[in-house]
């Protein structure tokens, strides 16, 4: 069975940082897009970043500017998540997504258990 780990949340006040990681294992063939999302209470999810297999990454226009960093290890099949100048807005539950190819070439979209990021003073 595939699963996604996380961990790296907790508290911090603003202007801090704080760095998620996800790895995946399991029997996995190949991992195609990863990518964070986030919830706040009341709110909908929301993409926060996203990172191809090559690579590429796209960002949520409330993060650009190179607040937060996406970036993943291939051979450790883990995705990461730098988080600088952390503002009260970006406090939410943050989820780790992978789409998974599983040995025998069946394609699966796997979630993390979410992990709590607040931030305040």
């Amino acid at each position: 069975q595939v699963q996604l780990v996380e961990s790296g949340g907790g508290l911090v006040q603003p202007g801090g940082s704080l760095r998620l990681s996800c790895a995946a294992s399991g029997s996995i063939f190949n991992i195609h897009d990863m990518g964070w999302y986030r919830q706040a209470p009341g709110k909908q999810r929301e993409l926060v970043a996203t990172i191809t297999s090559g690579g590429r990454t796209n960002y949520a226009d409330s993060v650009k500017g190179r607040r937060f960093t996406i970036s993943r290890d291939n051979a450790k099949k883990t995705v990461y998540l730098q988080m600088n100048s952390l503002k009260p807005e970006d406090t939410a539950v943050y989820y780790c997504n992978a789409d998974l190819v599983l040995i025998g070439g069946r394609a699966y979209d796997y979630w993390g258990q979410g992990t709590q990021v607040t931030v305040s003073s």
